[in-house]
């Protein structure tokens, strides 16, 4: 792959060092922004061609999927990848959906990004989550995020919709979903 000049949009300083520092090994240019607005500053302000970006599904408060079209908008040619430490079904959807060229869980590796951007690997990637079984915790934060998405992110309308508590569901959505084998630090070269 020749290299690249990538946009990478997250809110942790760590991650974004580690990847960037990666990326930067492998011969790609890296512009890191910890926020939407930071991220559409670098590519309408400095007129930046970035070949890709890689934007992480939480950025505090707010969703970086709010970002694809924006993003699309100003550089239509532009791969994205939505990295997230909160995967789920209805999310890889709903970015792939909005624009996405692709979407991987974290942690996900320096070669594993290059190689999703590479190709459009969704299909290999819902191939290989079918290869063991999914268990009953992961299918459950799987439909809690479909029914959220379904919602608009509306934790009220959701808790409403899934018989549950509010609280009990702001529990749930604190924590993070259980972890399927095979997956690697940010970090390998």
């Amino acid at each position: 792959m020749s290299a690249l000049h990538i946009l990478l949009v997250d809110d942790d300083p760590v991650f974004t060092r580690t990847l960037s520092r990666a990326l930067a090994r492998l011969g790609h240019e890296v512009t890191v922004a910890a926020s939407p607005d930071a991220a559409l500053a670098e590519v309408v302000a400095v007129d930046a061609v970035f070949d890709a970006a890689i934007i992480d599904l939480r950025l505090g408060d707010r969703s970086g999927l709010a970002l694809i079209a924006p993003l699309l908008a100003e550089m239509p040619a532009l791969r994205i990848l939505m990295l997230t430490g909160y995967a789920s079904i209805a999310t890889a959807i709903e970015a792939i959906k909005r624009g996405a060229f692709n979407y991987l869980p974290k942690p996900a590796g320096a070669r594993q990004i290059l190689a999703a951007l590479a190709h459009d690997g969704v299909a290999d990637a819902a191939l290989a989550t079918h290869e063991t079984p999914t268990s009953l915790r992961r299918l459950e934060w799987e439909h809690i995020q479909h029914v959220l998405a379904e919602h608009s992110g509306n934790v009220s309308a959701t808790a409403r919709a899934l018989g549950m508590h509010r609280r009990t569901l702001q529990r749930k959505l604190a924590k993070r979903p259980t972890r399927e084998s095979g997956a690697r630090p940010a970090d390998d070269p």
